[in-house]
């Protein structure tokens, strides 16, 4: 029997249709779908789907050939029928998805790198991807998250995305939709990201600090999400929603330039791409958010919605400055980010 090792973005993407993440999918999609996706925004069958998941290898395999997959460390995962062999467009793909061919964008550049040639099938799944005990500690799979609502009576759960440490201005915005909400899953991003993202266990401690001092336990679970970006914006926002769905929760939250990079999309644009779905029929409600900051005259947090002051009133610093600021050993204003959390920043910059 053929083998095959998995890339890490290709192994991201096993592991989520292994384990639920991305139903209704079974393994890589096939040329029709693809084509549906990058058009339509659905799968062939008409069902919502917005970024084609498929498996690109330079491999010898043949149409109904069964290949046994590995890892990308090396660790035994199941198979792959394949059932189709076919050529993407990568132009096509990159301007649908992506809404631009530039390749600086990092999700352009790694359709370039994968290469065009593709092979579609089932996965057989023995076995998951292995993670750091860190992220096992706080992994749940689809199944296990939904028996973790039910089992705390949650009817109405809300969903966080991020791939980033959690700000004053994260925790105020799932603070709010908590509000409204029986529960909150904080579900950050921990598969692979473009160079320059503050890496993943370094994220993870900035979250258990705020689980134990910040967020209540019993109306929050923090569940890793083992999926890599793609930097989509638009498209993406509507990929974390499906798969939030999947894991049970009932509302999603989508803020300022979701799942974006650079300019190359609007402030706004991941909000707005939802108001051409239909809501019933993707299965979850987005709740929409604007920008946050701390504003030293309401001494407090707020938006524009909520805000009436001016600018020179508020607390916002980007991430540049932020990064200068982490370089330099310097504490952002506790208006902007925890001490707590500054520091856990702070010493990782500073042994890198």
């Amino acid at each position: 029997m053929p083998s095959l090792q998995l890339d890490e973005r290709q192994t991201a993407d096993f592991e989520m249709i292994g384990n639920g993440g991305f139903a209704p999918l079974t393994g890589p999609q096939g040329s029709a779908d693809w084509k549906s996706v990058v058009e339509n925004i659905t799968l062939e069958n008409g069902e919502y789907w917005p970024i084609p998941i498929t498996l690109a290898i330079d491999a010898d395999v043949s149409e109904g050939e069964t290949v046994e997959l590995t890892s990308d460390e090396g660790k035994a995962l199941g198979t792959l029928t394949v059932t189709e062999i076919f050529e993407r467009d990568i132009d096509a793909e990159a301007e649908g998805v992506y809404l631009t061919s530039d390749r600086e964008h990092p999700g352009v550049a790694a359709l370039h790198e994968e290469g065009s040639r593709c092979v579609a099938g089932t996965y057989e799944v023995k076995a998951l991807p292995d993670h750091e005990e860190a992220f096992m500690k706080r992994y749940l799979s689809p199944d296990e998250s939904r028996q973790a609502f039910a089992d705390r009576g949650w009817k109405r759960i809300v969903a966080f995305q991020t791939r980033n440490p959690i700000h004053r201005a994260h925790e105020y915005v799932t603070k709010t939709a908590l509000e409204i909400t029986d529960g909150l899953m904080i579900h950050p991003l921990i598969g692979k990201t473009k160079e320059g993202d503050i890496p993943a266990e370094v994220r993870m401690r900035c979250y258990e600090v705020l689980m134990q001092d910040y967020y209540p336990n019993d109306r929050v679970i923090l569940n890793v999400f083992p999926s890599k970006m793609h930097y989509a914006g638009p498209r993406e926002a509507v990929l974390h929603a499906i798969a939030r769905r999947n894991y049970g929760a009932t509302h999603f939250i989508v803020g300022r330039d979701h799942a974006g990079v650079g300019d190359f999309y609007g402030t706004y644009d991941a909000q707005k791409i939802f108001d051409d779905l239909d809501l019933d029929k993707l299965g979850i409600q987005p709740l929409f958010f604007e920008h946050s900051f701390w504003c030293n005259k309401c001494e407090g947090m707020g938006s524009g919605k909520t805000c009436p002051h001016d600018a020179s009133e508020h607390v916002f610093l980007s991430g540049t400055k932020v990064r200068e600021m982490l370089d330099s050993g310097e504490i952002p204003p506790q208006e902007f980010s925890r001490p707590e959390v500054a520091q856990i920043l702070i010493d990782a910059y500073s042994r890198a």
